[in-house]
């Protein structure tokens, strides 16, 4: 209502007028995500109905029917409370009102959308024309009463003749918008209905035509819960959730625990998947609210790490949204994630703990899961150095095998770092792990300084100190080549060095430090900004950065022929220059602009002198 004062002064009440098809038309494109949940409100209605019914009657029976009709259209009808006249004009008069009326008569809830009134109002997406017949159960002696609603926003209500032998309850009949009718077909409400109601604790059926010109009764809803039905032994039961979830879920889960949150009604089942999922997109879940779905892909339910279950729960003491389709955020909410989080917690835990084949299994599958919980939960962090693989110069290690085998866990920081040392580590006996992969640079950090480990990156010397050294006489020999060598590379910001190691056929190796990289980024860019931020950036490193070292394979013949030829200072260079790009490119970092520009020239370079030609324009004149 909204008041305005008059030119007299006085006020006069005016109501708003409101489009009702403009009403219809928010709802369907901005609070339901679609015409289908037109059966979720009926059918939500009729078990309020049923429920405020047996508040009174106890053993009131609780039926809810959809028929679809002759021609197009649907019929709902349920045994439920049904309404006298004057519960008609106050509860269907103003579509929207909620009232201490409609929570006794039980057909309101106490969120937005479970008024009744916004229930038959979301009916209007498919519906042209929406007729409602009730007969109360609390008033025997209360006349019937019809109420029809038009999408305009009118309605006509008559008070129907009084007769003892009609049952009570109520009946919707729904007459199709045009285009609007396969939203009514037998087969897509029996679906919906299904989707939506499965787990209600009503008996709800669907008339589905059976192909012969006849029709049947289809009921769509399982008398218990499945997690909580009886069953006769332990095996029994796991089978039966094992199908529950192929059915509703679609995959043979790996293996499922029992979830139970007393304060806020939630029971229910985690599906750990079968399959690897990618991280960081979260787990979406299946959640039924008094158990009618609120939806199939919540995702609010569990933290982010537990990505590798499902879970199908009821709950009588969370809140849905407006739209009834995902959980509102509130501390109730809070208090369930962390209860479920910590019982998904404690079955992975234990799980591992135990070994065997189901353990294998989880890891194997999820090992990306458990790194991820591992990042957040130190008992966790604790397991998965035992158990979680990892790649390594000796094979698939775990953490605590590298550890027990030489003491300190020397790692990469990133893919190529460990390409480029593995050959040579690997050949040398030096055992490294790659944690270049997502979550391990940071489970590594996490080890770090923790009680019994010895953790950290992968130095330049930690590869150079295995590297044969040259005998004194080739080193003589070597006395003024290697400064050439190195004054050859100069421009690519490396040095040369020469060793002999393991393979023979692994030409040069490139050898740097990330704490050089990050010294060598900063000196560009001090050189590249003015006085006064290169100041300030210079103060940031006050070591300079050593070179890279492309560490050259004395005991490849390749690299002793090229050695050999310092005499040919143009060809030297450029074999040089090859071999630079060449342990770049095995080490699988992508070539830059300049490296790419090194590999062409140099490789002309050779090719003339492979060739013997000096200039092609002079070999065309010859």
């Amino acid at each position: 209502m909204s008041t305005a004062p008059s030119a007299g002064g006085d006020e006069l009440g005016q109501a708003f007028q409101v489009d009702l098809r403009g009403v219809v038309d928010l709802l369907a494109r901005h609070l339901y995500s679609g015409p289908r949940v037109y059966v979720r409100e009926l059918l939500q209605n009729a078990v309020d109905a049923v429920t405020a019914r047996r508040a009174h009657e106890p053993g009131a029976p609780g039926r809810v029917r959809l028929r679809p009709l002759d021609g197009g259209g649907l019929e709902v009808t349920d045994t439920g409370v049904g309404l006298t006249p004057d519960d008609a004009r106050e509860l269907l008069a103003t579509v929207g009102r909620s009232s201490k009326r409609d929570l006794e008569l039980g057909v309101g809830r106490t969120e937005f959308l479970g008024q009744f009134g916004i229930g038959l109002l979301s009916a209007f997406m498919v519906a042209e024309r929406i007729e409602l017949e009730s007969r109360s159960a609390t008033d025997p002696d209360a006349p019937g009463v019809r109420w029809v609603g038009h999408p305009d926003g009118t309605y006509d209500l008559t008070v129907l003749p009084r007769d003892p032998s009609d049952p009570v309850g109520s009946t919707v009949r729904l007459h199709p918008r045009r285009d609007m009718e396969h939203w009514m077909a037998a087969e897509t409400v029996a679906a919906l209905a299904t989707e939506y109601g499965a787990l209600l604790p009503l008996d709800v059926a669907v008339e589905v035509p059976l192909g012969t010109g006849e029709t049947a009764w289809r009921r769509v809803t399982e008398p218990e819960l499945p997690w909580r039905a009886s069953y006769a032994d332990d095996a029994t039961r796991s089978a039966a959730l094992v199908r529950y979830a192929e059915r509703t879920l679609g995959f043979t889960p790996l293996a499922h625990l029992d979830l139970d949150v007393p304060l806020t009604g939630l029971t229910g089942v985690a599906y750990v998947l079968p399959a690897a999922v990618p991280p960081g997109g979260g787990s979406t879940h299946r959640v039924h609210l008094k158990r009618m779905l609120l939806g199939e892909r919540v995702d609010t339910l569990l933290p982010g790490w537990a990505f590798y279950v499902r879970c199908v729960v009821d709950a009588d003491g969370l809140r849905p949204t407006a739209s009834r389709e995902a959980l509102y955020d509130d501390e109730a909410l809070l208090v369930t994630r962390d209860a479920l989080a910590a019982q998904v917690r404690g079955w992975t835990l234990s799980t591992l703990q135990a070994g065997g084949r189901l353990a294998q299994e989880f890891v194997r599958t999820h090992h990306l899961a458990l790194r991820s919980l591992a990042l957040v939960d130190d008992e966790v962090l604790d397991i998965a150095a035992q158990v979680l693989p990892f790649e390594t110069t000796d094979g698939t290690r775990t953490l605590a095998e590298v550890r027990d085998a030489v003491g300190t866990v020397v790692h990469t920081t990133s893919v190529e770092e460990f390409r480029r040392v593995a050959p040579v580590a690997r050949a040398q006996g030096l055992l490294v792990v790659n944690a270049g992969y997502v979550y391990d640079g940071d489970l590594l950090a996490r080890l770090t300084g923790r009680r019994g480990w010895d953790v950290r990156a992968l130095r330049t010397q930690d590869v150079a100190q295995v590297l044969g050294e040259l005998e004194p006489a080739r080193e003589l020999e070597l006395i003024d080549v290697v400064p050439a060598a190195t004054a050859a590379v100069r421009d690519l910001d490396c040095e040369v060095v020469v060793r002999r190691f393991e393979p023979d056929d692994l030409p040069a190796v490139m050898l740097d430090d990330r704490e050089d990289q990050h010294r060598r980024e900063v000196e560009r860019t001090v050189q590249e900004a003015d006085d006064l931020w290169g100041g300030v950036l210079a103060g940031f490193s006050d070591t300079p950065a050593a070179a890279r070292r492309l560490v050259l394979n004395d005991a490849n013949p390749t690299v002793r022929h090229l050695l050999a030829g310092a005499h040919r200072p143009e060809v030297f260079a450029a074999g040089l220059r090859s071999m630079y790009v060449t342990a770049l490119l095995l080490a699988g970092e992508p070539l830059r602009a300049r490296d790419a520009q090194t590999m062409t020239t140099s490789m002309s370079v050779l090719l003339q002198a492979g060739l013997g030609a000096t200039d092609p324009d002079e070999e065309d004149a010859r």
